[in-house]
């Protein structure tokens, strides 16, 4: 593979190829009902299918279409279980895996952005992946000082194959909306398509991981690595073991697991104060646990500027419903433009809001699956009252990708089945919420 396929017209193709496969399979699935199989045992066969072609075609495409397989991978835990299982590892597989880009191809990137004697800065050089991702992919290698590097390299092509996927896909969200019913997947297209340029410049990357490593350096809870080189298409920081929260879902103890949901927690509740920024891209190929107990965060390429820290009208917004002050919630959310001109009443802005403040209303929460789907349940549900309550509610474009960073991180603790301190560590970070409790 010498680089991504690129053309608008090349790449539309498998895309599009998506949901008439799946189409095609629920075409099938309803003739076989016809005949009399079991409609369970057929949804969980389409189910299965689909997944697999899911991962099939967004690894192998990477650029936009993997980052959305990426962005929707988080909100698995609150898919009902009878879709879950299928999805749940197609889809985390694409947060660590994809074909990757053979070593001449790496050299010739490298050679073009760090120049031709790119080698005298490192001791050793692997020139075999050791990870790939949405538009790059990692490998290790030793720096001339002995330190052991993490060096990401982007796909040649990539940042053309970003945006055709993104422009693609845009099109083609209704028809992807069975990934997840409950997700606003067109609204996640446009926030990546928004902020596909940024990623797409390592040095501006660079910056952004120089500033949180400072913050949190010698911390003993969190470990930023250290960048030491950068170019448009190459970025160079210190490697870091760990096993990445998938793994540690998958597998962990429980000790490990209420340990990563802790840290995960302290890092995205701090992170607003102590950086005046918010790491932009939460799914758990980006967070290691590591031997020492420390939380390892990767990938810098999207992140969100908060230079006044924690905006004041979502802080407000969480008081307020922790107090159960409804009606000054409604006015609140009108004023700041999170409702739609069909209206809201307080009933409804308590039940939208209810089940994010939720574990913050005790000293120790504990995260499920089961509690995300109840989450989702609500705003999935095109029939009852709280559909028509998530149709009167919107999102202010500023505060989009706050929104998605939170609710992702959510996420990730509901796969983790972790138990945390929720509570505390918010009201460490932002003890405004809490200034007004009897």
């Amino acid at each position: 593979m010498s680089e991504l396929p690129r053309s608008s017209s090349r790449r539309a193709a498998r895309l599009a190829g998506l949901p008439l496969g799946i189409a095609g399979r629920a075409a099938g699935t309803l003739g076989r009902r016809a005949f009399g199989q079991n409609q369970g045992n057929l949804t969980a066969e389409l189910a299965d299918q689909a997944a697999e072609q899911v991962f099939a075609v967004l690894g192998e495409l990477k650029g936009g279409a993997m980052k959305v397989g990426q962005a929707l991978s988080v909100f698995e835990a609150g898919m009902p279980d009878k879709y879950a299982e299928p999805f749940r590892e197609a889809l985390t597989k694409l947060q660590a895996e994809a074909p990757p880009l053979p070593a001449a191809e790496v050299e010739k990137v490298l050679d073009a952005q760090l120049g031709l004697r790119w080698r005298e800065r490192f001791a050793e050089f692997d020139g075999q992946a050791a990870a790939a991702a949405s538009i790059g992919q990692v490998h290790r290698g030793v720096w001339s000082d002995g330190r052991e590097v993490a060096v990401k390299v982007q796909y040649p092509g990539a940042d053309e194959a970003l945006r055709s996927d993104l422009r693609q896909l845009r099109r083609l969200a209704p028809m992807l909306r069975p990934l997840n019913p409950g997700t606003d997947i067109k609204g996640v297209i446009d926030e990546l398509y928004d902020s596909a340029v940024s990623e797409l410049d390592y040095r501006l990357e660079a910056d952004t991981q120089r500033a949180f490593s400072a913050a949190y350096a010698d911390d003993p809870l969190i470990r930023v690595p250290a960048v030491l080189a950068s170019s448009p298409k190459v970025l160079v920081t210190e490697w870091a073991d760990g096993r990445a929260l998938s793994k540690v879902a998958a597998d962990g103890s429980q000790e490990e697991r209420n340990r990563a949901a802790e840290l995960l927690s302290e890092f995205q509740f701090s992170s607003p104060t102590r950086v005046r920024m918010m790491h932009g891209d939460p799914h758990p190929g980006n967070f290691l646990l590591n031997d020492d107990g420390r939380m390892v965060v990767l990938d810098f390429g999207a992140a969100i500027p908060l230079p006044d820290g924690f905006p004041d009208v979502l802080t407000s917004m969480m008081r307020l419903a922790l107090e159960d002050k409804g009606d000054e919630l409604v006015t609140l959310m009108t004023r700041a433009g999170y409702v739609n001109r069909g209206g809201m009443d307080a009933a409804d802005a308590m039940s939208f809001l209810g089940p994010f403040i939720e574990p913050m209303r005790v000293s120790e929460f504990h995260f499920d699956r089961a509690w995300m789907q109840g989450i989702l349940n609500v705003y999935g549900d095109f029939s009852g009252k709280e559909f028509r309550t998530a149709r009167s509610f919107t999102l202010p474009r500023e505060y989009v990708l706050i929104h998605r960073v939170l609710s992702a991180s959510v996420g990730m603790l509901c796969q983790l089945q972790a138990t945390a301190p929720y509570r505390a560590i918010v009201e460490r970070w932002m003890p405004e919420i809490f200034a007004d409790e009897s």
